[in-house]
């Protein structure tokens, strides 16, 4: 596995995090784009599990999930309201909700997560691998201090938790045993890029795209990549190819980075 060195991650500045409001246009260029995005490959009609980011719920991921049932999957809400953080009895309801998915179709779940969703999806694949068939997380802070987000006060404040909660940080951090795509966007204005980034291995990468945070989730490029992860055979997983669209729709991830 291919560790990477970074500068400590300060939070993103206060021009990236006002220029969250480009995620209404890139809500926009999906729809116009929807007819070209139904080209991605199709899905094998496994389940998807979709978590949603901090103070959102459900109705924050209909666009993608929209999408990828569109595509061929079984695409599931997380189905708790909005996500306040990992209160009394949320991590117990998401892996009821993993367990129920697996024991009715009888297959593997991927793992859908953005932002602190992602954070979940990581924690249901380590806890629970032989039920998850693969993960990928839309910028996602699993690496880092929490304290690199511009949501952590929030965060504190909603779920009573602290953010610098080390067992559950270093499980968080480590690579799951599954396939697993990081899709971060080194503009985010909430979460800074560089906790975002995925050692990458045998089974692991990043992709990355240009973007707000909070568009992430409707996003063309993202919704065209997850469709894209989630195509592959179970088992038969390869790195995501760029294409020769790469250098407009997805910059290389790696550059500036230097290998450990």
């Amino acid at each position: 596995m291919n560790a990477v060195t970074l500068r400590p991650a300060r939070a993103p500045s206060a021009l990236l995090m006002l220029a969250e409001f480009r995620a209404l246009w890139e809500a926009g260029a999906t729809l116009a784009v929807w007819p070209v995005l139904k080209l991605a490959p199709r899905g094998d009609g496994h389940p998807v599990l979709v978590l949603p980011g901090l103070t959102s719920g459900d109705s924050s991921t209909l666009l993608l999930r929209r999408y990828l049932k569109g595509r061929g999957y079984d695409v599931h809400g997380w189905g708790q309201g909005r996500n306040f953080g990992p209160r009394a009895g949320v991590e117990e309801s998401m892996v009821r909700k993993l367990e129920e998915l697996h024991a009715k179709e009888g297959r593997k779940v991927s793992l859908v997560g953005k932002s602190l969703g992602g954070a979940y999806a990581r924690f249901l694949a380590h806890r629970h691998p032989k039920l998850v068939r693969g993960v990928v997380t839309l910028g996602s802070p699993f690496k880092g201090s929490p304290r690199s987000t511009r949501a952590w006060r929030v965060y504190e404040g909603l779920s009573g938790r602290s953010a610098e909660d080390e067992p559950r940080l270093k499980l968080v951090a480590r690579t799951p045993r599954v396939p697993t795509t990081s899709i971060f966007s080194r503009s985010d204005g909430i979460v800074a890029w560089r906790c975002s980034v995925e050692s990458t291995g045998r089974r692991s990468e990043n992709i990355e795209v240009l973007g707000s945070h909070l568009g992430l989730d409707t996003h063309p490029a993202v919704l065209y990549a997850l469709a894209d992860r989630l195509a592959q055979p179970e088992g038969e997983w390869k790195p995501f190819k760029r294409g020769m669209l790469g250098p407009l729709l997805f910059p290389n991830p790696a550059r500036g980075m230097r290998a450990a």
